[in-house]
């Protein structure tokens, strides 16, 4: 590191001396395998994405050193992104977000670290959910589900990951409008959720179509709504939760790539570079739609507005949830 640091200063004096080109000097390129750190365990949706991203990234010859995904679980994302930010100016490490890098700082006083305190370089997807039961589970729809939770008040039970993520949340608005109590369980990995919910240890859980991948496909669960606006192409037969007349806020999930505070600028323009193409090339748009994702691409300023924005927006979410805010 501080021999990188020197060669730089180095180069940028001789640079203005007129020997070279500064630009030609300073472009970034990895000499060593990249960190791809992620908030979940195996099998976790961001663990899934920042794999399929580093196999996609490699056969489209984009990087020249391999990405080895690194698993920072705890705390909800707390843990991951404490881990980011003391890699502070560190040029070989990434980190894969999801929205619960916003709203777990927005509940846990603990979670020292925002995404304010990182370096923004892509969003890349912005992500459906759905609501799955047990193939053989008797809840047809998810007004069943809240009916049944109704009469029998702390008795189901939801897997799901961090208390602060999408799937708790959808959980606490549900409760709010409808009067309904279930339990929710939190597990680290999605593997475990997903676990739990075929050995029948709980009821119902929200995923992503993604991450529940075959299990769907195979028939070993069921989705009883989308958490959408619109009904999903995939699954053009569940009805959306406005639909059965449960009429809460779309909470969105959203995905893409940051890097530790202090990273010299020509390494954001190297990894905003490698996504831009990334971002057009054919493996990873049939990607998007294998897994029904929509291209949520954006960078730079546009990358930290969005930020802002969807701060706010989930603050909001939060308190009509009932949740106590803590900054």
């Amino acid at each position: 590191m501080k021999l990188e640091r020197y060669l730089r200063g180095l180069a940028v004096v001789l640079a203005g001396c007129g020997f070279f080109p500064l630009g030609s000097v300073l472009a970034f390129q990895p000499t060593k395998p990249v960190e791809a750190v992620v908030h979940t365990g195996p099998g976790g949706g961001s663990d899934i994405l920042a794999r399929a991203i580093a196999d996609l990234l490699q056969k489209e010859n984009l990087i020249s050193q391999r990405m080895q995904v690194v698993n920072k679980s705890g705390g909800g994302s707390a843990v991951a992104m404490a881990y980011l930010a003391g890699k502070k100016g560190e040029t070989h490490t990434i980190g894969f977000f999801t929205g619960v890098w916003v709203t777990n700082p927005l509940t846990t006083a603990e979670a020292k670290v925002t995404v304010k305190d990182l370096t923004p370089i892509v969003r890349l997807v912005l992500e459906p959910a759905v609501v799955a039961v047990k193939a053989d589970s008797p809840y047809k729809n998810m007004r069943e589900f809240v009916e049944a939770a109704k009469k029998n008040p702390g008795q189901l039970k939801q897997s799901g990951g961090s208390v602060t993520g999408r799937d708790n949340l959808v959980r606490l608005v549900i409760e709010r409008a409808t009067g309904a109590k279930w339990v929710f369980i939190s597990f680290p990995s999605g593997g475990e959720r997903i676990a739990n919910l075929l050995g029948g240890h709980v009821q119902m859980m929200v995923i992503e179509p993604q991450e529940a991948g075959e299990h769907i496909k195979a028939g070993n669960m069921r989705v009883i709504a989308a958490l959408t606006e619109k009904r999903l192409l995939s699954f053009p037969d569940v009805p959306t939760l406005q639909e059965q007349g449960i009429n809460v806020p779309v909470i969105p999930q959203t995905r893409g790539v940051l890097a530790p505070p202090g990273v010299p600028r020509d390494v954001v323009q190297y990894w905003e570079g490698v996504f831009d193409r990334f971002a057009k090339t054919a493996s990873w748009k049939k990607y998007l739609e294998q897994n029904q994702f929509e291209d949520g691409y954006l960078k730079g300023p546009e990358l930290s507005k969005f930020f802002d924005a969807l701060t706010i927006q989930m603050r909001e979410v939060l308190k009509e949830a009932g949740a106590k805010v803590v900054r």
